[in-house]
């Protein structure tokens, strides 16, 4: 008899955990596999360290291969599930595709950055929910100091040493206060000619900092912030973002080039193609985890609203301790499906919460004990130790490092904003430039965004000529080539375009084998542009995402033409709401990742011309309002 087949789609709190319980629980008697984007387990409550300088990225991942080693590990994201058939369809990082069969389903894909319908801010702002965003805001803020220090008009010294966060919760208050510390280190060590310090924004519609913790932390934690000199301004949001400023809710308008948007975060909308039963984008399971009339199919996490036992009526909040608690009492629950050990209903009990605060400042409740000053920054540092499942020693290491040396305060320029687009279903995973499959949502153009870095660096803007991911200057693949260029209009007797007579692949030459095809196809008249995304998987139950592509590069804008189309030679057509230059389309915000069909990778380049990849740096930006362009050039 087989052994039974369990699948884990995600790699967060809740999966990570389910995927370690269920390998001790079972002792080789069931094949678990883990389907996640990438290979570590992200620490989420230290990402604000890694954008403040204090940890390194690789501090607050942990390998899932090797601390989970009796767990077959899959690279790629669900993009249809077929619960009749048992079946997961996914895509991997390089475009294959894949079905994995189950007979126990976890679905723990996590949550995604929230949107709201606040003109600009899809454009001009940057979530803060993986590795790729706070890598890119630390080179950001680095880059903006800098270019602050070096500026001799006020004006532009103020917007850049000027940074918005949007958002008072756990994750905007802990970026304020870290980012408050690292850059006063900054101009410590290169004051700005015009005599100003940076200055940072805590804003958020709620009445107080952190409305979810206890009254006495919450008040810890503003005190702790005005001291460093953060401007918190409660029950003020952003009513819109431009590309030099945003305007707020009571009228003030704020020149800054930062913009980070905290505001809190979604389910995944994986889920909802399910067609089961929701309860504010969760899918509603039982005390047990379980879904209702799906006896195979389990759900814990972001994704699942699970029922309060403490509080009837009441659903689990979206937190990572919850998180954390669903994932073992999931495991022991498909556990004790295959006959191993007994159900137990998932009960928690409060221990607490900690918010650093950066330095030897923090606010902490453990077991309703309020903490504040370094008694509350030592529980808070200690209870990470704890929770980590690897990396321990590295992270104390680094933490005593920072304690007693420097911070490097440099740009590495590794991630360019337009690898990290707010709307995007998976912030884990940064946009690779010149790919036929986008990770991120590639959106039409929108002029330049805080930062002052150009447009075309940026999801949504019109990016410089020469760029991946817009319209490239001549001679660059993907655009519109120079003649005698390949990919373009080339002149004749070059391959791609019309060749001259006697040349295969165009019009030949009289008496010559093959007839008269169409031109510039090989076989006849092609047909027209076809689109990519819009076909379902066929058999799969309820599912409406296009078969074979990744969730992340269906909701680019543009049909894909097929190769050799009609229409000229290294221009794809475009269909309507396409984004163009001039023209910025109206990128959906729902929740489908099927929205749109997939990103439009230009013509194919010639044989002896590489496509553009991630080791190949794109070319310098061009600015056409004669300012110099700083920041991803």
């Amino acid at each position: 008899m087989s052994r039974p087949r369990i699948v884990i789609v995600g790699a967060g709190f809740a999966g990570y955990r389910t995927a370690r319980t269920l390998s001790r629980l079972t002792r080789h008697q069931a094949d678990i596999t883990l389907l996640n984007p990438t290979d570590y387990f992200l620490y989420l409550p230290l990402l604000p360290q890694v954008a403040a300088g204090i940890l390194e990225p690789r501090r607050v991942s942990v390998s899932l291969s090797g601390t989970l080693p009796h767990v077959r590990l899959v690279l790629g994201e669900a993009d249809g599930i077929d619960l009749d058939g048992h079946t997961v369809h996914y895509t991997g990082p390089e475009g294959e595709e894949g079905t994995l069969p189950f007979d126990r389903l976890v679905l723990a894909a996590g949550s995604v950055n929230k949107l709201l319908p606040i003109p600009g801010v899809a454009e001009h702002a940057h979530g803060f929910r993986g590795l790729p965003e706070a890598l890119y805001l630390r080179d950001h803020v680095t880059r903006q100091v800098e270019l602050a220090a070096a500026a001799d008009d006020r004006a532009e010294c103020a917007a850049r040493c000027t940074f918005v966060v949007v958002g008072a919760g756990y994750t905007g208050t802990e970026v304020a206060a870290h980012g408050a510390m690292y850059t006063d280190a900054q101009v410590r060590k290169h004051p700005m000619r015009t005599g100003m310090r940076p200055r940072w924004m805590l804003l958020d519609v709620a009445p107080r900092v952190m409305p979810e913790m206890d009254e006495r932390l919450s008040r810890t934690a503003e005190r702790v912030l005005r001291q460093r000199g953060v401007d918190v301004r409660m029950g003020t949001s952003v009513k819109e973002a431009t590309h030099d400023g945003v305007v707020l809710t009571d009228g003030s308008t704020v020149d800054t080039r930062t913009l980070v948007w905290c505001v809190g975060v979604r389910p995944d909308p994986l889920v909802e193609s399910l067609g089961l039963p929701m309860e504010r984008g969760r899918l509603l399971v039982d005390p047990h985890l379980q879904v209702p009339g799906r006896p195979e199919l389990f759900a814990c996490g972001d994704v699942a609203a699970v029922p309060d036992l403490n509080q009837p009526g009441q659903y689990t909040p979206m937190t990572a301790q919850h998180a954390w608690r669903h994932g073992k009492v999931c495991a022991q629950n498909v556990a004790a499906s295959l006959g191993i050990g007994e159900r137990r209903a998932y009960r928690h009990r409060d221990m607490g919460f900690v918010v650093d605060l950066g330095g030897a400042k923090a606010a902490a409740n453990p077991l309703g004990l309020p903490m504040s000053g370094p008694a509350a920054g030592a529980v808070t540092r200690g209870y990470h130790l704890a929770a980590m499942p690897g990396n321990r020693v590295r992270v104390a290491a680094d933490w005593l490092l920072d304690a007693v040396l420097p911070r490097q305060a440099v740009q590495l320029g590794l991630v360019r904003s337009w690898s990290v687009p707010l709307e995007s279903s998976s912030p884990e995973v940064a946009r690779v430039p010149g790919s036929p499959k986008q990770p991120g949502k590639a959106t039409g153009p929108a002029g330049q965004r805080p930062g002052g870095e150009d447009a075309g660096n940026h999801p949504g803007g019109e990016p410089a000529k020469g760029q991946p991911g817009a319209e490239p200057a001549k001679n660059h693949p993907g655009g519109e080539p120079a003649k005698n260029e390949s990919s373009g209009e080339p002149a004749k007797g070059q391959p791609g375009g019309e060749p001259a007579k006697e040349q295969p692949g165009g019009e030949p030459a009289k008496n010559q084998p093959g007839g008269e095809p169409a031109k510039n196809q090989p076989g006849g008249e092609p047909a027209g542009s076809r689109s990519h995304g819009g076909r379902a998987k066929g058999g799969q139950s309820g599912s409406p995402r296009a078969s074979g592509k990744p969730r992340r590069a269906v909701e680019a804008a543009g049909p894909r033409p097929a190769r050799g189309g009609s229409g000229k030679p290294g221009k794809a057509p475009r269909a309507s709401g396409a984004g163009s230059a001039g023209k910025r389309p109206t990128a959906p915000s729902g929740p489908s990742r099927s929205a749109g069909p997939p990103t439009d990778p230009g013509p194919e380049p010639p044989a002896n011309q590489p496509p553009p990849g991630p080791d190949i740096a794109p070319g310098p930006v061009k600015r056409t309002d004669g300012r110099a362009a700083e920041g991803d050039s």
